[in-house]
Formats: structure tokens, sequence, C-alpha cells
């Protein structure tokens, strides 16, 4: 009797062995834990030759990217002796750190923080007052930047406390109230208990340049030209920083905030302390954001509250999504390529260029060489110098407005696209919503119509941009921008170099 038991209790169960041999290699496998055991089929990746380059280039040392890098970055002052070009270089170093500190925040701990910028108006105003004649202190500079960085840490924890139990839109809510209170506060401090703290409006002005054993950094050199050095220190400061996170993301509290950021139930079910993890992760991005303003007040003798405006936080959570949240090479890259494009759409002629040439790549990118580009492409062609053709014939002043710089592209751009001499107002409103409408309706018509759809949309996008848009570069640039964005989230939602992630199946 106990012997028949016992070989009940050891039979596989019905159909176990035909479950597990049914789809060959792919089958689930029965009685083991399958999805550890293939997990690594599970994480999504590229394939092709884009995928094999991917897979050879993660080869090479994280520290070998780093200094390569970073010597390719301080060679810019030798290659252009221009100050523009060398300030932009100060610039995209500045915003390599601020991304690298909202990654902390956003990427890792997963927190939707809108009130980035104001710890960055917060180090920069402390600099100012700690090393101006504000209050007639001026500390040295190697005693003044740990304390910036000290009073960003803890402003960040104290913001923290009352955001530990909010996420998602409520936390993002409240961070924002944070950002706007800030920015009434630095533009009314000229009057804040009966004392001017800030400067109101007119910021504080006349601040003391970074000293370094007791020798001043001069802002600018010989002729007005500015002075790399500072290039060279935040760059230095931003390798400790890049080292310093690439040790702590790989530590436990790392892992930890990886784990917050995918589900803060599941942490806190499995014993993490959540909530101190998320006032950490405020601390250390806010620690960063103060750090990067010291650098931008001492460099520019002054801090204005109106340099800390919402539409500065939108360029650094583009650099963080570009990139790819919670990689840090990626949020590095995406300061990169950012900083330059909004370099580039300050000048006419650049982005005229940059907006035919990005037109270009995207048309080829989706529908490679194949029948339906080369339709696209001379049908577009086609289609603008008949329309050309026929404006100009009906009267001469509506193709005599266009031209300018961007050398043969604008030569182009002239004897196709429709500009007129003078442009009525009414033609920003109408072509704006033409071509969002138009854009649209793409989205609903397949096959050969979207084709032949697609044509006049790219020649009304041409319109707009040389009617409307190339004459305002400051809000074109966010306009941009947020093309960008948009097409990166529907052809990779993780970013450039995002973080790939382990799907359950």
């Amino acid at each position: 009797m106990s012997g028949g038991y016992d070989d009940e209790l050891s039979r596989p169960v019905e159909g176990a062995l035909e479950a597990s041999t049914s789809e060959g290699p792919t089958s689930p496998a029965v009685g083991r834990d399958e999805w550890v055991a293939r997990h690594g089929d599970n994480r999504t990746g590229r394939t092709g030759r884009i995928g094999t380059l991917e897979a050879r280039l993660r080869v090479v040392p994280w520290w070998a990217w780093l200094t390569t890098f970073v010597a390719l970055f301080c060679l810019v002052p030798v290659a252009s002796d221009s100050g523009y070009v060398r300030r932009v270089a100060f610039d995209i170093a500045i915003y390599m750190l601020l991304a690298l500190g909202l990654n902390v925040v956003v990427g890792w701990g997963g927190l939707l923080d809108l009130g980035y910028v104001a710890f960055f108006g917060i180090g920069a105003y402390a600099y100012a007052l700690l090393s101006s004649e504000q209050y007639g202190v001026h500390l040295p500079t190697i005693v003044a930047i740990p304390l910036v960085v000290l009073i960003g840490a803890t402003v960040g924890f104290l913001v923290g406390l009352p955001s530990r139990r909010l996420t998602g839109d409520y936390l993002a809510i409240v961070t924002l109230f944070f950002l706007q209170l800030f920015l009434t506060v630095t533009t009314n401090g000229d009057d804040l208990f009966g004392r001017n703290v800030t400067g109101g409006a007119n910021g504080i002005l006349n601040v003391d340049p970074l000293s370094i054993f007791d020798r001043e950094l001069a802002v600018s050199r010989e002729g007005g030209l500015f002075n790399p050095a500072y290039m060279y220190v935040v760059l230095a400061l931003f390798v400790v920083v890049y080292v310093a996170l690439r040790f702590v993301n790989l530590s436990r509290t790392g892992r930890a905030w990886r784990s917050l950021r995918e589900d803060s139930l599941a942490a806190e079910v499995m014993g993490m302390p959540v909530n101190s993890l998320k006032l950490m992760s405020f601390a250390f991005g806010a620690a960063i954001a103060a750090l990067s303003g010291t650098f931008v007040t001492a460099l520019s003798a002054s801090v204005f509250p109106l340099s800390f405006s919402f539409p500065l936080l939108i360029i650094i959570y583009t650099m963080v999504i570009l990139g790819g949240a919670g990689s840090q090479p990626g949020v590095v890259l995406g300061a990169v390529l950012i900083g330059i494009l909004l370099e580039l759409l300050r000048d006419p002629g650049d982005s005229r260029v940059l907006f035919y040439s990005a037109i270009i790549v995207g048309v080829v990118a989706i529908f490679r060489f194949s029948v339906k580009l080369a339709v696209v492409v001379v049908g577009t062609f086609v289609f603008g110098f008949v329309v050309h053709s026929i404006a100009g014939a009906v009267d001469n002043a509506w193709v005599n407005g266009s031209g300018g710089e961007g050398g043969g592209v604008a030569d182009f751009a002239a004897n196709w696209v429709i500009v007129p001499v003078d442009v009525a107002a009414w033609i920003t409103p109408v072509s704006y919503i033409s071509l969002v409408a138009l854009a649209l309706v793409l989205t609903l018509v397949h096959g050969w119509v979207r084709i032949g759809l697609l044509i006049p949309v790219l020649y009304l996008a041409a319109f707009v941009w040389e009617n409307v848009m190339l004459s305002k570069p400051e809000p074109t640039r966010y306009i941009i921008l947020g093309v960008i964005l948009i097409a990166l989230m529907i052809f990779r939602p993780t970013g450039l170099l995002g973080e790939k992630r382990v799907e359950i199946i």
C-alpha cells in the first residue's frame, strides 16, 4: 500500500512531458523557474548590424570611454580660439553635470522632480551670498563650494520630506510649486523681511571669481576671450561626479534606487526603506545641481532669478530623455547633443541646413531605400517647383521673400518654397493649424494614400519653417526639441542609450 503511494507521488504530472517538449527549445521548462533560467533571452535589445555594433561597443571598458571623451573635450579650446566656442563648451559641461544630477532623481529614483532647476538656482545664489559684497562675505572657493553643496543637499532633503508619500503627478505638482516659490522669493527678495537678500530682479552683482590656492581665475584673458580654465575646472569635477555616481549605482543603494523606480510598493514589501531612498535621491540630485550653480555664478560674476525659469527645466529633461534616463553615458550624450543643437538653432543659416537635413534623414530612415522613398522625394520636389511656379506667375511678390543665410540650401529654398515679401498676419495660425491637422490625418490613413498625403505635408512643413519659425529662433528651439522627443518616443522609447529592461513574459 505504501509502495503504491510513493509511486503516485514520484509520477510526473500528466501532460508535463508533452508541455516541456511541444515547442522545442522554446517550450516552457515545467518544474523549474523558467524566467530565471532564460532571463537573458527575454532581455530587450537590438538585432541586426546595429545590435552587433552595440554589443561590440559594450566590450570597451567604461573608463576607456570616459577618458577618450574627456580628452576630446579638453581639445576644444586648443582646436578653436573663438571665445564663443569656448563658452559653449563650458555651458555644455554645466549641462552634463545637471543631467547627471537629474538622472539620479528621475533615471534611478523614478521621481518626477519638476523643481530641479530651483536647486541649481539655490547653489548659484548661495555662492553669490558667500562670495560677494552683498553681505561683505568673501569665502575662499575651497570653502564656499563645499558649503554650497551641503546647502543644496540639505534643501533637497527638506523638500523631499513632505514628498515621501507622493508619487507621479502629485510629486510633480509639489516640486513645481517649490520651483515657483523659489522664483517668487528671489525675484522679490530685495525686500524680504525688511532686508535686501537676493537683490530682487536686479540680482546680485560683483561676485568673486573662482580662486585656487589663493590665485584667482580670471574670467577672460587678453582681448576679452573666455578663459578655458573654467571649463577645465568644471570638466575635472564632472569626472569626479561621474565616477562617484557610477560606484553608487553599482552599490546596494543604486540597486535599491532602481527597485524603487520599477515598483515602489514591491520594494517596500521587500523591506527596503523607501522613504529614506527617496530622501537620498533628492539630496544627491540637489547637491549636484547646487555644485553646477557655483560655476555659472563665478563665471558670470552675477546671478539673476530669470536664469532659472521653467524653460531651462525643459531643456535638462530633454537631455535626460534623449540620452536615456537611467544611463550615465546616455544623459551625458544627450547633454552634448542638445547643447550643440540649441546653439545651431540660434543662427538662421545653420538652423535652415539642420532642418532640411533632418527632414531628409527622417524620410530615408522611415522608407529606407525603396520605391516609396523615390516617390516621396521626387514627388515633393516636383510638387514644390510646380506650386512655386504657379504662385510666381500669379504674383511675383509671393515668392520674393525667401533667401538669406544657408548657402546652397537657402538658394534652393528661394526657388522651391513660397515665401511672400510681406507675410500676412493670418498665415501663421492657418499654416500651423493646417500642418498639425494634416499630420494627424497621416496617422489615420495607410498605404499609398499616406504616401500621397505626405508630399504636401512635407512641403507645408517647409513653408511653415521659412515663413514662421525661421524668423523666431527662440520659440523655434523649443518646438524643435519637442518634435525630437516625440520622434524618439516613437522609434526608441528608452532613449539613445537607455537602460534595457527585463521583460517577464
